[in-house]
């Protein structure tokens, strides 16, 4: 899921790559996990830095995303599996593994699922109204907004989306589904388009950004997931061992957040988030969002004094 743009040469560019190396700081022999491979472009940099004797283990949920990465990882030690990162300690234990090194989580969107018109994640594309990661599972997000209520819509475009206009969202939602069926991402826009004003203070964002955000979250139970993450991280890292995780709104920046906080499981590395430079942002616009929070797991017991 790596929020990453393609080069001049058709080179897929990941968010933060320095910094995640930096932190993430994988070593040869090591076992890494890169939870969100999305088109491999972390995954080859953390498989290059463990190679020849380490393992990079990669996961995706989106099947099309694991079939570009295997191309791109070919040669380097890494093994693919589809999965959620909420099933990390199922899949580990199927590999025969009970501890890691590292795990990076790149909470974004790949620009090749947003540039992919039917897979209906952009509101600059039309295409249908779907927005699963998995696609072999799931409800679409069309199915969504037909079936709740107008105020369990609302609840939602202004959970997931801090939208205060949900509920003017939700009504024209609601009045638009009794006339015709919204089946497209272009119907969608359209629809908050005439409900939301375009912020004078952020001319350059669509009004619908916020609305896509909350039913893709929705649809894909992302906030749980990654509660789950959070929540298992503790007991897949070894003593010592480092979390990388890059998020792009305040939703997961602040669960993030809170977890690492937990002194008692979490060295944090980072005190503040790190953010990209002005240059990353300049040649890679969709990362202008991204915050990167990184700790390390706190030594269960103290080391040995080598003097005793």
């Amino acid at each position: 899921m790596t929020e990453s743009v393609s080069g001049d040469a058709g080179h897929h560019v990941s968010v933060l790559p320095d910094e995640v190396l930096h932190y993430l700081a994988p070593e040869p022999g090591q076992v890494i996990v890169d939870a969100t491979t999305g088109a491999a472009g972390h995954a080859r940099l953390i498989a290059s830095a463990v190679a020849p004797t380490g393992r990079l283990i990669a996961l995706d949920q989106d099947g099309a995303m694991l079939d570009l990465a295997r191309g791109r990882l070919q040669g380097l030690p890494a093994t693919l599996v589809q999965a959620s990162f909420a099933e990390l300690p199922r899949v580990l234990a199927d590999l025969g593994l009970t501890h890691v090194d590292g795990v990076l989580a790149d909470l974004g969107i790949c620009s090749d699922q947003l540039d992919d018109a039917a897979r209906g994640f952009s509101f600059g594309r039309s295409g249908p109204l779907d927005m699963r990661m998995n696609t072999d599972e799931g409800e679409p997000a069309r199915d969504l907004i037909h079936r709740l209520t107008e105020r369990d819509l609302a609840d939602l475009i202004y959970e997931y989306g801090e939208e205060r206009f949900s509920r003017r969202i939700a009504k024209r939602i609601v009045e638009v589904r009794h006339k015709e069926p919204i089946e497209t991402t272009e119907q969608l826009a359209a629809i908050v388009r005439r409900c939301v004003p375009r912020s004078p203070r952020k001319p350059g964002i669509d009004p619908a950004t916020r609305v896509f955000q909350a039913l893709r979250i929705a649809v894909n139970g992302e906030l749980t997931a990654l509660d789950r993450l959070l929540e298992d991280l503790p007991s897949v890292l070894r003593p010592g061992g480092r979390a990388v995780l890059i998020s792009f709104h305040s939703l997961e920046d602040r669960r993030v957040k809170q977890a690492f906080n937990d002194t008692n499981l979490w060295d944090r590395l980072t005190r503040k988030p790190v953010v990209a430079s002005p240059r990353e942002t300049h040649d890679n616009p969709r990362s202008r969002s991204a915050k990167l929070r990184a700790a390390r797991r706190v030594m269960i017991e103290p080391p040995l004094d080598p003097r005793t």
